[in-house]
């Protein structure tokens, strides 16, 4: 019974936060649609389902960041994506996705519509993040949208395992997994990084949140993972 009421009452919470959604408005075009690639994004995706993805994918960052309310979030009120011809995979200038379709056409992983979704969920994290007014290192940064990619259900299969990696600031999945141990060191850490990093930035936001420095979760995170 009270799985079944912690069910009920984080259904609610997330459906409270999409009908907050609706104050944000979300356009999505395809510029590339004569090209594969373009024509392969509106046969596997669209851009009706890719709205949908920017709506949902808001709406997951704020119940990530613990933003329950518009005032505690960027005062962004409009987020767009533009799948266009160019070379990567997208990236973000303040609250513009830009998709390549290159990359979804030669996107030879498996399910493309799931990867599109999962790299929406990455970039659209970047509209809703702090970066510490520019001073976060970007391993930091790219591994939060990688964070909440992973919270979401969306890590592909090449993403490195648990464990893995050189250093905790090397950024997108291999910071995204080190964040996942962070928080279950401190349950909310990452909602409690991201807003630090709202007014700056110092590696030393680790060892406020959870009494131990950046380096020495990272040694602890190696050592649970040695040997797997």
């Amino acid at each position: 019974m009270a799985a079944m009421r912690a069910t009920i009452v984080a259904v609610a919470e997330l459906v409270s936060l999409l009908a907050v959604a609706g104050a944000v408005t979300f356009t999505a075009r395809n510029a590339a649609s004569s090209t594969a690639g373009g024509k392969r994004f509106n046969q596997a995706v669209g851009v009706t389902y890719a709205r949908k993805v920017l709506s949902d994918a808001s709406a997951f960052n704020w119940k990530i960041f613990n933003q329950r309310n518009a005032g505690s979030r960027k005062p962004v009120g409009a987020v767009s994506l533009v799948v266009e011809e160019m070379d990567g995979v997208a990236f973000t200038t303040g609250n513009g996705i830009h998709l390549s379709a290159k990359y979804v056409g030669g996107y030879s992983g498996g399910d493309v519509k799931r990867e599109v979704t999962g790299v929406l969920y990455h970039e659209v994290t970047h509209v809703w993040q702090w970066n510490g007014k520019g001073r976060a290192n970007g391993g930091l940064v790219e591994g939060i949208a990688d964070y909440v990619r992973l919270k979401a259900g969306y890590a592909p299969g090449h993403w490195g395992k648990p464990g893995q990696g050189d250093r905790w600031d090397q950024g997108y999945d291999v910071t995204a997994r080190f964040l996942d141990y962070c928080d279950s060191v401190k349950p909310g850490f990452v909602a409690l990084l991201n807003a630090k990093m709202k007014d700056g930035y110092s590696d030393d936001f680790f060892a406020q949140i959870t009494g131990k420095s950046v380096q020495r979760l990272w040694q602890d995170y190696k050592a649970k993972y040695r040997g797997a």
